[in-house]
C-alpha cells in the first residue's frame, strides 16, 4: 500500500470475504490486519489483486471475555 486509494481497495477486498470480523490498515507500515474465521486462501487471492501479499500470522481470533 502506497497511498490512501490502495488502502481503501485493500479494505474493500477484505470486507468482501465471508467471516471477516475486523479490518485495519496502516499505510505507513504497509500492513493490513484482518481478524475473523474466514477462508485465508480466498482472502489472499482478493488482496493479491490489490498488491503484494505476505501472510504474517494465521490463527484463532482472541475470544471476548465476559
Amino acid at each position: 500500500m502506497t497511498d490512501e486509494k490502495t488502502k481503501q481497495k485493500a479494505i474493500e477486498a477484505a470486507a468482501d470475504i465471508f467471516g471477516v470480523d475486523w479490518i485495519c490498515a496502516d499505510v505507513k507500515e504497509q500492513k493490513v490486519g484482518v481478524v475473523g474465521e474466514m477462508d485465508v486462501v480466498a482472502l489472499v487471492k482478493k488482496l493479491k489483486k490489490v498488491g503484494k501479499v505476505d501472510i504474517v500470522w494465521v490463527g484463532p481470533s482472541i475470544p471476548k471475555e465476559d
